[in-house]
């Protein structure tokens, strides 16, 4: 991007960078109008106007306590909005089928009692035929590269580890919108890049809507087509990120637009606030 002033909310939606060819996006437009949330008396989220085209990766930044997991819940359908509306596709009235919606979390929630290969099948409900099932999420769990732990316990694995088995139960549904609630978060450094690197690649692959909560702002540009910040319970920037894939965290452009946006964060930060 150049140094001129930073896009307009229409722009970021319309713009999207240059990547290698992939199948046509499969995942699903994201709409929100007048979107509020209060808890209680204390407003959260104001006049939220926001579209995600279909297939875009979406990263929303801003300070601890800003709103960033409640749009994000609220975006899915977790939460019911204090006033305004959202859909899915291009009908307000269109409802997404049961699996088209999932959610990781920073915490891989895994049952501890199940093997891995049965985690990664609860992401199937009770959809199908056990045999089918069972062929489904092992398939899955090859693509992020775990079917050589299929037989272990949760316990044995390490950190990434378990975030990929907790990946492979969110993609087993195929999956039209993935949300991502900080899930790399209590990952040390090395292998918080190597789990960017595969959420990306899966996303390139299968086509899905991507929307990732995260603090770190070289982690958004890194893997985002766009970044929302949240300030003041609005969305106070909105900026496409068009740079080619794959993108090195580090690298000049990256820093550059990382820069930008943090400069955007701490510029009305009070004494005390966390980025």
């Amino acid at each position: 991007m150049t140094a001129h002033a930073l896009p307009r909310i229409e722009d970021a939606a319309a713009r999207v960078p240059h990547r290698e060819p992939v199948p046509a996006p499969r995942g699903l437009a994201i709409t929100a109008r007048s979107l509020e949330k209060s808890f209680g008396v204390h407003p959260v989220l104001r006049r939220i106007d926001l579209h995600v085209p279909a297939g875009q990766f979406v990263a929303i930044v801003g300070r601890s306590g800003c709103g960033k997991s409640t749009l994000l819940r609220l975006l899915l359908g977790l939460d019911p909005p204090s006033a305004g509306r959202f859909w899915f596709g291009d009908r307000a009235e269109a409802t997404p089928g049961p699996g088209a919606v999932r959610i990781m979390f920073q915490e891989p929630r895994l049952l501890p009692w199940a093997q891995v290969l049965a985690n990664v099948e609860v992401g199937l409900g009770d959809g199908g035929r056990a045999a089918e099932a069972r062929q489904r999420a092992l398939a899955t769990l090859r693509s992020v590269g775990l079917d050589h732990r299929r037989d272990d316990w949760p316990a044995v694995l390490s950190g990434g580890q378990q975030q990929r088995v907790a990946l492979a139960r969110a993609l087993v549904s195929r999956p039209q919108v993935l949300a991502f609630d900080e899930p790399l978060g209590a990952l040390d450094a090395l292998t918080r890049i190597s789990m960017q690197r595969l959420l990306e690649q899966v996303w390139l692959d299968q086509g899905f809507t991507a929307i990732m909560v995260t603090h770190d702002v070289a982690e958004a540009v890194t893997l985002a087509d766009r970044v929302l910040m949240i300030e003041d319970g609005e969305i106070a920037l909105d900026v496409a990120i068009d740079l080619p894939r794959p993108r090195e965290r580090g690298s000049s452009e990256v820093a550059e637009l990382e820069g930008r946006i943090l400069r955007e964060l701490i510029k009305n930060a009070a004494p005390g606030d966390d980025a």
